[in-house]
């Protein structure tokens, strides 16, 4: 049967328009579902995906919402390229009225006290001291902090975001730095890294980061997967090594383990 939707015969002398083919019928039907689903959670919600409300009143409707949406993501898009003007601030150095020095000696890096200010209140409360108060050539340090790992703080601070490679070569870094000075966004952007990096390689490393970050979600995580993948884990020489640094996470452990035996 020819359709009036995907058929390759000229539109002049394509069938009427109520004449589609199973697979057409079939797309608009999950489409329509779909749309629909997203009302009902909205209505539940409260609140609008992108704040636009989704149609219910056919294809055609459908395809207007998306339309929309597709114009909504476009000017967010153009948003964020304009924000990202502030990464450039922080590469070249405009305007800086701050040097942040890494712990590890190695050269400082240039910002913008006020940019700071914005991102944590614990560096807006540092940079309001009186041993902040003085020239652009003063430095602040961040001891716990190398270079590398300073100068992928900065560049979130700046961007929002960081490249892949970054982001998994510093993520435990940035996250106790997050923790640290109080920057829930990026903390949120570690913990969600960490999880989907979660695997047998790191899972003790990630229990250790959530106990210093006191974050349970992550914690949660570490202990459920070290207890599913025992074996592998609890047997293991890094095991050993951990179990010497953080005896009472050992612990936490073994009773997580035992609990998990007396359920099965």
């Amino acid at each position: 049967m020819d359709c009036c939707v995907c058929s390759s015969i000229p539109m002049i002398l394509r069938p009427p328009r109520n004449t589609v083919c199973l697979a057409c019928y079939e797309c608009s039907k999950s489409l329509i579902a779909f749309v629909n689903n997203l009302e009902n959670n909205d209505a539940a919600n409260q609140e609008s995906l992108y704040n636009i409300s989704p149609p219910n009143k056919g294809i055609e409707s459908v395809l207007k919402w998306m339309k929309e949406l597709k114009q909504r993501e476009d000017g967010l898009n153009e948003k964020i390229k304009f924000l990202g003007g502030l990464i450039a601030a922080f590469r070249d150095g405009i305007h800086s009225d701050i040097q942040i020095k890494p712990g590890n000696s190695g050269p400082s890096l240039p910002a913008h006290r006020a940019l700071l200010a914005i991102r944590s209140d614990i560096f807006k409360n540092m940079l309001e001291s009186d041993g902040c108060k003085a020239a652009p050539t003063d430095t602040v340090t961040f001891s716990e902090l190398n270079h590398e790992e300073l100068d992928a703080l900065l560049e979130f601070l700046y961007s929002g975001s960081l490249a892949t490679e970054k982001v998994e070569k510093h993520v435990y870094a940035l996250s106790i730095a997050a923790d640290k000075y109080e920057i829930p966004y990026l903390q949120k952007f570690c913990e969600c890294k960490i999880l989907e990096l979660l695997d047998s390689s790191n899972t003790l490393e990630v229990l250790e980061i959530s106990d210093i970050c006191s974050n349970k979600i992550l914690r949660d995580a570490a202990m459920n997967y070290i207890v599913k993948h025992m074996e592998d884990i609890v047997f293991s020489v890094k095991y050993d090594e951990f179990a010497r640094k953080n005896p009472h996470l050992s612990v936490q452990i073994t009773r997580a383990l035992f609990m998990e035996k007396q359920h099965l």
